[in-house]
């Protein structure tokens, strides 16, 4: 493998030869037709040059340095079990710009294979992919309520869901509840057909799709019908009492105040809770000052055993694309 160098940079000029053991692993560290080792040098700048189980890095270096310790995570997570993407290398080179994090991230557990920061459910094992992640994971094993705070794209969500199933899985939880407001995004649905369900799964579909990334199919069909695990707008949590359950409040930032602070108050012995939502992006008349979910934040803020993980456009682990859109919307927003 040989590509065109990357035009040198400031610096003085390094070069690197890394060694790898199992050179049957390489095949998933450069990805398919090389697109991990190409993600690594457009982002960090180094010339990439391979040979049987020899790595060569060329570039300033502190470009090199970066880059030797990215190949290396990542070589370390495939030995791991784990899926190495463009997405786990833009993780991976985050990690590396937060010391301590990656520290905490990378350190064995037990001396060990696996980190100790991470997420095992069914179908896939979850680790984070930003320092905000990071701090998320460990605030969703530490507290009993979580705010995750920011925009789209940043795992908020999906994390909750994974944590939740995994906790449900051990029996941590007896029940999993999840629950969205039914809020028309900027558009009107007119009436909608059906029974109650068919009425209400629409809003609450991105919820479904968490979950069968997390369950089989047939055990999320299963756990629904026997009520193990509950998928409702918010309106369906008044007067209840949520006890032995992980339960997860998605687009918060479309609830009132009151509908807030009845769901809030729903909260159970041997119970978490998880609120996430983007302060930026209301649907509700009104907008920010209506929203619920401010409201939330500004009263219960540094509250013992409330915990709040804020996100911000670095943390998207979708497409780079969806990161760059985020950023251009809230520039000329702001």
């Amino acid at each position: 493998m040989s590509r065109k160098p990357v035009p040198a940079q400031s610096g003085d000029r390094a070069r690197v030869e890394l060694l790898f053991d199992k050179p049957q692993l390489l095949v998933r560290l450069f990805g398919q037709y090389d697109q991990n080792l190409v993600a690594l040098e457009n982002r960090l700048g180094v010339y990439i040059t391979a040979r049987g189980n020899k790595i060569g890095l060329e570039g300033t270096a502190e470009q090199v340095a970066k880059a030797r310790d990215v190949l290396h995570d990542l070589y370390a997570r495939i030995q791991r079990g784990e899926d190495v993407d463009t997405g786990l290398v833009d993780a991976s080179i985050a990690m590396a710009d937060e010391p301590v994090l990656e520290g905490i991230i990378r350190a064995d557990a037990g001396g060990g294979a696996a980190p100790p920061i991470m997420i095992r459910t069914r179908k896939k094992t979850i680790v984070p992919r930003t320092p905000a992640q990071a701090h998320y994971m460990r605030e969703l094993t530490n507290n009993d309520m979580i705010f995750a705070l920011g925009p789209a794209g940043t795992g908020k969500t999906y994390v909750a869901v994974a944590q939740a199933v995994q906790q449900l899985i051990t029996g941590s939880v007896q029940r999993l509840i999840l629950s969205r407001p039914a809020v028309e995004a900027g558009e009107r649905l007119g009436f909608l057909p059906g029974d109650m369900k068919e009425k209400v799964d629409p809003y609450l579909r991105p919820l479904y799709d968490a979950l069968y990334d997390c369950l089989p199919a047939e055990q999320v069909e299963r756990r629904i019908a026997s009520g193990e695990i509950e998928v409702a707008p918010i309106a369906f949590m008044r007067g209840r009492t949520l006890a032995d359950a992980f339960v997860i409040l998605d687009e918060a930032q479309n609830t009132t105040p009151a509908q807030m602070k009845m769901f809030l108050t729903r909260f159970g012995q041997n119970s978490r809770m998880v609120i996430c939502g983007d302060p930026k992006q209301v649907d509700i008349p009104g907008g920010v000052a209506a929203s619920g979910l401010a409201d939330a934040v500004r009263r219960l803020e540094g509250v013992e055993s409330i915990s709040m993980c804020r996100f911000t456009v670095g943390d998207v682990v979708r497409h780079p694309i969806v990161g760059r859109v985020v950023e251009a919307y809230e520039g000329s927003d702001a």
